[in-house]
């Protein structure tokens, strides 16, 4: 089971960290990743962690001013999020072993999501 929390509403240049709280035995040996949807369009891939932190992916729209990070004692995901803009209102959903890992058309969970509103 995932639970994201920390969205909001914020104006443009803001800043928000999105946090995921998993149960599970598996989470710990299992990617994570971030996606966001905005109503009426495809689920898009925001940022993925390795299961140990080592490694960590993201979007395009996301480098430079998004970072994902991990706290596996916690069993802990976190999405801390800058300089945001309009364009990044959506909901944004957690998941657990995305695959393919941008994609996330097989996963072990999604969250319920958050809403993150971006306010020009």
């Amino acid at each position: 089971q995932l639970v994201e929390s920390g969205g909001g509403s914020v104006q443009t240049g803001s800043s928000l960290t999105l946090s995921c709280a998993a149960s599970g035995r598996t989470f710990s040996s299992a990617s994570m990743a971030w996606f966001r949807q905005v109503p009426g369009k495809e689920r898009e891939f925001v940022a993925a962690i390795s299961w140990n932190g080592d490694v960590s992916w993201y979007d395009d729209s996301a480098k430079g001013r998004f970072t994902i990070s991990r706290d596996n004692s916690k069993k802990m995901v976190y999405l801390q999020m800058n300089s945001l803009k309009p364009n990044d209102t959506a909901v944004y959903y957690c998941a657990a072993n995305p695959r393919p890992l941008r994609v996330g058309t097989e996963t072990n969970g999604w969250g319920q999501g958050t809403q993150v509103t971006v306010s020009a």
